[in-house]
């Protein structure tokens, strides 16, 4: 006879397992992929993040797909939510967003941005909403070099 605490302690196990095996299985269903950026102090950059699925998985071409960014001070967003519209590339199997900016002041900058998709396969679709970060680079203006000063063609 199996003791009460013992039972218990196999099912909490058990359940664990399982959850463990069950959460590990959805991170391979897709891949999100982002590019960090380093630009000057006063110029506009981009920085992009794409939304890969995998294993038989496909973005939803018709359900609503979302970044929002939230800028730190010292970065101008030129939108701070993209929509399907603003995808700069889509496909079944990918979703790329390019997030347009301005610095303008130096420093390590990061975008909080969140994403909502919706992922399928033949039989399911999953909601998904992943939250991260995109980091800015910003280095000082390069100093301007003084043109030569341009002479003027003397005619023979």
């Amino acid at each position: 006879m199996l003791r009460p605490a013992r039972t218990i302690s196999a099912f909490f196990l058990a359940a664990a397992a399982l959850w463990g095996a069950s959460a590990h299985a959805e991170d391979k269903l897709y891949e999100i992929k982002k590019t960090d950026a380093k630009v000057a102090v006063g110029t506009k950059g981009t920085t992009s993040v794409t939304i890969a699925t995998k294993n038989g998985w496909h973005v939803n071409g018709e359900a609503p797909i979302t970044l929002s960014l939230t800028p730190p001070a010292g970065i101008t967003l030129a939108k701070a939510k993209l929509a399907r519209a603003d995808l700069a590339a889509s496909t079944q199997e990918s979703a790329r967003f390019d997030v347009a900016f301005e610095a303008a002041e130096t420093g390590s900058k990061v975008i909080a941005a969140e994403a909502h998709f919706v992922i399928c396969q033949e039989t399911a679709c999953k909601p998904v909403k992943e939250t991260l970060s995109l980091t800015v680079d910003v280095s000082a203006a390069a100093p301007a070099k003084d043109k030569p000063a341009k002479r003027a063609k003397k005619k023979a």
